[in-house]
């Protein structure tokens, strides 16, 4: 078992803040069309659209939008010509932040992605600057009074690499990107559920954060949220319970 991961926290509260904002379907989409387009519509050779196609399906989206967003994106109908684009930087306190966008215009993105960097004193770096504490990982998140001995028997079973443990008793399976929809798939058979899944830039190491660092990074992360090119945006950050609860 490793340690607890309490960015796990905050994703998960900024998860419901986009299902409250309306903008959880757009993203979905973009990531369905993008990854239909970059490894093909067929699911069973492609595990990013399998993944982006289970993720819009466990949030409710219809199959046909899905379908539509398949065909796009495979090109079998026209779309705008959206691209991935990926943004590093130094948030409050030196934190390490990057960027994933989907964008049909770089030039409006990354201005609106400075914009947010140097609004709360944080500033734009190369590519490559923090990139390298991060590692592609596949998260399965389970909730709390999951039964931790079965559950990690059955993580290590499907191929799992690691099960982490929070302070409130819920539980990240953590995979290689290119398994984590196997290991789902192993895991569901098995009686283990996940509450989500998807493939994310995991954070090597962490750093903690005071009260004042911390509400600075969360204004600057609500704000590169809140922008309609970002589809995910990830942080070293570690913020105590304490101060979660205060922010």
């Amino acid at each position: 078992m490793a340690g607890h991961s309490k960015w796990a926290n905050i994703k998960h509260r900024k998860g419901k803040q986009d299902a409250k904002r309306g903008k959880l379907y757009s993203r979905l989409i973009r990531e369905v069309t993008i990854a239909a387009r970059m490894g093909g519509a067929d699911t069973s050779g492609n595990s990013r659209l399998r993944a982006a196609i289970d993720n819009a399906l466990s949030n409710n989206m219809p199959k046909d939008t899905i379908e539509r967003a398949v065909a796009r994106g495979a090109g079998e109908s026209d779309g705008a010509n959206v691209e991935e684009v990926r943004y590093e930087g130094y948030g409050p306190g030196g934190i390490a932040v990057m960027v994933d966008c989907m964008t049909d215009n770089r030039n409006r993105t990354v201005a609106d992605v400075r914009h947010a960097f140097t609004k709360y004193g944080g500033n734009l770096g190369t590519d490559g600057s923090v990139g390298y504490l991060f590692r592609k990982r596949g998260v399965l998140n389970f909730p709390a009074g999951t039964d931790e001995d079965a559950l990690l028997a059955a993580a290590l079973e499907a191929g799992a690499e690691d099960v982490v443990a929070d302070t409130e008793g819920a539980f990240e399976v953590l995979t290689d990107a290119d398994d984590m929809v196997t290991v789902k798939e192993a895991l569901i058979a098995a009686g283990h559920a996940p509450e989500s899944a998807e493939v994310t830039m995991h954070a090597a190491t962490t750093t903690s954060l005071d009260l004042d660092t911390a509400t600075r990074l969360m204004k600057m992360l609500d704000l590169l949220d809140d922008l309609d090119d970002v589809q995910k945006v990830y942080s070293n950050a570690s913020i105590s319970a304490d101060i979660l609860e205060q922010l």
